[in-house]
């Protein structure tokens, strides 16, 4: 049997080597985890600085898209206050859906969250431009229509303005005519009433004979139950010649004239003054323009008062004669 020995001198390399040794693979190891170690910050830091890129490139996108809107929606004011105050009100709703959007970028947000809401803002921003474009036409169109029924109101108005006038005018001269025609209807018979005036018949002679029983004459009014009166016409070239009809009229003393209805007495106009009179009783005579005697009776059937009696005739309701007697 052979025994080996070691000499004390190669243990103390020995030790050298194996501490060597690990002290390489501690260095390699760590240059392995230094290595490792960089490379997940790098890649740590290239995607948080590619999210910071694209939370600015949707910032930026987020900016652009909601100030276009608002000069969009700017645009679309005019003069019409309704539809100003519509614009605005959108425009305050798209600030705070920009101000929502903004929130979820500051605090780290999902960015497809934040892009969606984005495209949604863009698609309220065509809406709201769609209904604002709409409305706008609309009162674009209503304008037009107002003006239309303006200038056809106006037109109207001047129509009527033009047919007020015509009537106006078209009364005016109705009222002309009319005062004509008063004026024409008062000529004539003014006319008319001058040539009754003229053809008037007129009487003389005018006789009153009280009658007693007997028939004969007597001036005893107690003793006369009849009045016998006569008058003489008179010759008037202007009078057409026929029957002439004569109304009487006996006054009493009393002033007031013997009228008797029952007995053929009635009323007439007196052409003179207009006024109106009782008449006695009527006669008619055939009048061939010359002189004629005309005689009428007057029993009244009751006695005639004492006094001064007065004797009227008319003709053509104008005074053809008087004259006066009186019974004792």
């Amino acid at each position: 049997m052979t025994v080996t020995t070691t000499s004390s001198g190669s243990n103390p390399q020995k030790t050298l080597l194996i501490v060597g040794g690990v002290i390489i693979v501690a260095l390699l190891a760590l240059n392995v985890y230094l290595w490792v170690n960089k490379n997940s910050q790098a890649k740590q830091n290239d995607q948080l600085s590619e999210k910071l890129d694209e939370t600015e490139k949707v910032r930026a996108e987020l900016e652009k898209e909601y100030y276009q809107a608002l000069t969009d929606l700017e645009a679309m004011k005019g003069s019409n206050a309704e539809l100003n105050a519509l614009i605005e009100q959108k425009e305050v709703e798209l600030t705070n859906q920009k101000n929502q959007i903004e929130g979820l970028l500051r605090n780290k947000g999902d960015l497809t969250k934040a892009r969606q809401q984005i495209t949604n803002l863009n698609a309220k921003v065509e809406q709201y431009l769609a209904e604002i474009n709409q409305l706008r036409q609309q009162n674009e169109q209503l304008a037009t229509e107002n003006t239309q029924l303006s200038g056809q109101n106006q037109e109207l108005t001047s129509t009527l303005e033009t047919e007020r006038q015509s009537n106006q005018q078209l009364s005016s001269t109705q009222a002309q005519l009319q005062s004509e025609k008063e004026e024409l209807e008062k000529t004539k018979e003014n006319l008319s009433r001058k040539v009754n005036a003229a053809s008037v018949v007129k009487v003389n002679d005018l006789t009153v004979t009280g009658l007693d029983a007997k028939n004969k004459k007597t001036r005893k009014s107690k003793n006369a139950l009849a009045l016998n009166i006569c008058f003489s016409t008179v010759v008037n070239e202007v009078a057409e010649p026929g029957v002439e009809l004569f109304l009487i009229r006996l006054i009493l003393p009393s002033g007031e004239a013997m009228a008797l209805d029952e007995l053929g007495s009635g009323a007439f106009v007196n052409n003179a003054n207009g006024e109106q009179l009782r008449y006695t009783r009527a006669k008619e005579a055939d009048y061939q323009n010359n002189v004629a005697k005309v005689c009428a009776d007057w029993k009244p059937g009751q006695a005639f008062p004492e006094g001064q009696y007065k004797l009227e005739v008319y003709n053509k309701g104008y005074l053809a004669g008087t004259t006066s007697f009186s019974l004792n």
